[in-house]
């Protein structure tokens, strides 16, 4: 309410401060008319211009009215309202020079002239006026009271001028930016938005002590992950707060606004740019044809869902034994996609007959199997049942695909099983082993794909983390030296699709996770990311390495034992010779164990993969 009388308020003083301009603007084209001598004046051309006064008043009032000029707050204008000012200002002239004309009074025909600059330019200035003495901080009531923090901006570009106005501008903003950073020589020394450049990537550190900065602003959207992580690097040194401008597409899409800033996402500091991947290739093989997914409720199965409906399938499976999940996804993709034929399927894929069953009635031409217990520290106190849900799960899977002819079948796979030291990597590294022995002699093509932590999935340690420093620490670090290789869900999904596309079948193809991740470095620098400080906000607390758990992770015994394809971040591993018989033989021994919650099942497992190292 009090907003709204200001603004009326405000409307008022312009209408009246225009009346004022027009009577003067008048006065003052006579008086130029007659060289400034008032005694010069014929009073027969004052009177004309007194009478018509009335009907100019009328006239340009209106117009301003019609333009809405006196709705706007001048405070916050833009090129576009001086733009209709002149607009309207100019049409309030030329009706000045028509009805002069017109009443064929006696007026120099000089005057309208002289007065449609005097009008102009004083409308004009009035405005900016008010655009130049808007008050700093002044959006919020008690905003007077609040202390600016002091900013620094790195990037002198279109974004950085952008950030620096806005801050400047906004009443909602209690910052003060003290400096900006270029990499780019020629700016050094130059004011942007009145704000110094002082300099390159090289005087973060100094300039943030010498101008007290307590936030730094990253400003530069396009610029390349790798040089953004070398400058975030810097900036950390200097233990400011630290947040960063969002690219303009998500200014246009609204998915964010200029005086909205983000923080800085831990994938920026992952030190590679977002990996690619050829979609049209994805889109010859599941285009029109029937695809199941296996375990579609989880992180990575319901990303499969979603980027498969975008591929045009004639029909999409979900299977899942967990029906909030997979509920929440039917109603996305339903919304999405109500083109699709999608059915939603409760099961588990440990059910051997509700398997046969589902891909009798839906013969799917490509599989992809994601459906497995895979909580490390979990399954190594429920070895039994992590045996029968991924191993014998897979082997239910496997058999039917086998036993329809299945085009493809993809079974997601980890890089845990790779020399594996706990029970989850083992018994993907026999789901593994089942898909190249079955691939021998099927016509259907059996692929697995190896891949690494995946940012944001259930159960990983980036929400884990994200949480903790919610609630206020401490943040749990297993080890100090456990380093891990991070994918975002989407990245690991598109290689997946990707590397289906590839397949003929046996292959174990490998997704280049880019360069491993200290664990700790990752929580240090959410804890930094998050404007705390590590050793006085929070703390951080080591737990000890957890039942199976390894310091580093692997995606080949042997890197020399691998093949290149056209995607350089997909890989093809070379398939180890394995003796079949002796594979059946062992994996009916291993499900008597299971069925029956053997203690001795790790042996058993170590029989079948004997690189299981098995800790007490």
């Amino acid at each position: 309410m009090v907003g709204y009388i200001k603004r009326k308020r405000g409307a008022i003083v312009l209408f009246i401060a225009d009346i004022g301009i027009i009577i003067l603007s008048s006065w003052m084209a006579l008086l130029t008319r007659f060289e400034f001598f008032p005694n010069r004046i014929d009073p027969e051309m004052l009177k004309a211009v007194v009478c018509y006064l009335p009907l100019n008043l009328f006239c340009t009032l209106i117009l301003f009215m019609a333009y809405r000029l006196y709705s706007r707050l001048w405070r916050l204008s833009g090129v576009n309202d001086f733009v209709d000012l002149i607009k309207a200002a100019f049409l309030a002239v030329m009706f000045q020079f028509v009805g002069i004309n017109l009443l064929n009074w006696y007026i120099p025909r000089s005057f309208p002239i002289i007065y449609g600059i005097f009008f102009v330019i004083l409308t004009f200035l009035t405005r900016f006026g008010l655009r130049m003495t808007k008050p700093k901080n002044g959006g919020i009531e008690g905003s007077l009271y609040k202390r600016e923090i002091p900013v620094m901006i790195i990037g002198a570009g279109e974004a950085g001028n952008l950030m620096a106005r806005e801050i400047q501008e906004s009443g909602y903003l209690h910052k003060k930016v003290r400096c900006i950073i270029d990499d780019d020589a020629n700016k050094k020394g130059t004011l942007l938005a009145g704000i110094p450049v002082v300099g390159g990537r090289e005087q973060i550190v100094r300039a943030a002590s010498q101008y007290e900065i307590e936030e730094i602003i990253f400003a530069i959207p396009s610029m390349n992950t790798e040089n953004r992580k070398k400058i975030l690097e810097i900036c950390k040194e200097t233990q400011c707060k630290m947040s960063t401008l969002p690219g303009i597409y998500q200014l246009i899409n609204s998915e964010v606004t200029v005086s909205k800033i983000r923080k800085v996402k831990i994938e920026d500091l992952l030190g590679r740019d977002v990996v690619r991947t050829n979609m049209d290739l994805v889109m010859d093989y599941v285009k029109g044809r029937c695809v199941l997914v296996t375990g579609g409720g989880g992180s990575i199965g319901s990303e499969l869902c979603r980027q498969i409906v975008d591929n045009k399938p004639k029909q999409l499976i979900i299977l899942d034994n967990y029906e909030n999940n997979v509920y929440n996804l039917q109603m996305e993709l339903q919304k999405n996609h109500s083109d699709i034929d999608i059915k939603i399927l409760i099961a588990t894929v440990q059910n051997r007959v509700r398997v046969h069953k589902i891909f009798e009635k839906y013969k799917p031409d490509i599989v992809f199997h994601a459906a497995a217990h895979k909580h490390v520290p979990l399954m190594e106190d429920s070895p039994c049942d992590a045996i029968r849900n991924n191993v014998f799960g897979t082997l239910n899977v496997v058999k039917e695909a086998d036993l329809l002819g299945v085009k493809k079948m993809v079974m997601i796979s980890t890089d845990k099983a790779v020399r594996p030291t706990n029970i989850m990597g083992a018994s993907k590294r026999i789901c593994e082993m089942i898909i190249q022995s079955y691939n021998e002699h099927s016509n259907t093509e059996f692929v697995a794909v190896r891949f690494g932590n995946v940012l944001g999935s259930n159960g990983s340690v980036v929400p884990l983390f994200r949480k903790q420093i919610e609630e206020g620490g401490p943040v749990t670090v297993t080890h100090p030296d456990i380093i891990r290789y991070f994918m975002t869900i989407p990245e690991a999904v598109s290689l997946v699709l990707q590397a289906g596309a590839y397949a003929k079948g046996g292959e174990i193809f490998i997704l280049d996770m880019g360069e491993p991740v200290k664990i700790l470095d990752l929580a240090k620098n959410m804890i930094r990311l998050s404007g705390l400080t590590l050793g006085e906000d929070i703390q951080i607390e080591y737990t000890g390495l957890r039942p199976g758990e390894k310091l580093y992770e692997e995606l080949l015994i042997d890197e020399s034992n691998q093949d290149k394809t056209d995607n350089q971040r997909i890989f093809i591993g070379h398939p180890i010779k394995l003796n079949e018989d002796k594979l059946k033989e062992l994996l009916e021994e291993l499900r008597e164990a299971a069925f029956n919650e053997s203690e001795d099942i790790r042996c058993i497992v170590k029989k079948i993969v004997p690189e299981y190292t098995i800790k007490s």
